[in-house]
């Protein structure tokens, strides 16, 4: 009777290591206890350690705010001339990228990502509305999804202008943008694209 006691149950984890290794992104970065700033895009920010979710999403409307918001920056970096459709190329950039954001700023690369996605969507932007012939551009409200539909290709279109026929790395390039606009910095190509957008609708108002 005392050995069946002492069995363990056939439903017990077998190691609590395992749990915590699933629980983190590429097996380093938590996932846990990242802070919103912005409270209207936050929905549309989804953190969880799934960086490949093989395109499960890819025909259902609006299910892309599901995604992680690491495997969206990965699928954007992908749209690019030379990263066409090489999604371990870009995984690869965005993990070594991680890695020198954390040298830099000691901080989970996570944060600064989700920081960086909230400075670099713009609020504000402007559309054409034609009265008779004549075409006039009006100041609009950004939706927040659109606001980090914005912000995520800002970003990859620093890195691409960042990198491409120069000797900076792919994964030095990303590591600037994303700590560049976590700290607001208008010289950071992603920024600096939002403000641009903000102060020519604030002109059309």
């Amino acid at each position: 009777m005392s050995d069946e006691s002492e069995a363990p149950e056939p439903d017990a984890p077998a190691s609590t290591d395992d749990e915590r290794v699933s629980a983190q992104l590429f097996g380093v970065w938590s996932v846990d206890d990242i802070s919103y700033e912005d409270e209207s895009t936050r929905r549309y920010i989804n953190v969880t350690p799934i960086a490949h979710t093989q395109g499960r999403h890819s025909n259902k409307q609006f299910k892309k705010s599901e995604l992680s918001i690491v495997e969206r920056l990965i699928n954007r970096l992908m749209q690019t001339e030379e990263n066409t459709g090489k999604k371990q190329q870009a995984t690869r950039i965005v993990r070594e990228a991680f890695d020198i954001v954390h040298e830099r700023t000691d901080e989970n690369p996570v944060q600064v990502l989700v920081t960086a996605v909230e400075n670099a969507g713009p609020r504000e932007e402007t559309v054409r509305l034609k009265y008779g012939g004549i075409s006039v551009p009006q100041a609009v409200d950004v939706a927040p999804q659109r606001r980090v539909d914005q912000a995520l290709k800002f970003i990859a279109e620093g890195v691409q202008g960042s990198s491409f026929k120069t000797t900076t790395p792919a994964a030095e390039a990303l590591a600037s943008e994303l700590t560049g606009a976590a700290n607001y910095d208008v010289q950071t190509y992603a920024v600096n694209q939002k403000e641009e957008k903000e102060r020519v609708a604030a002109a059309a108002r």
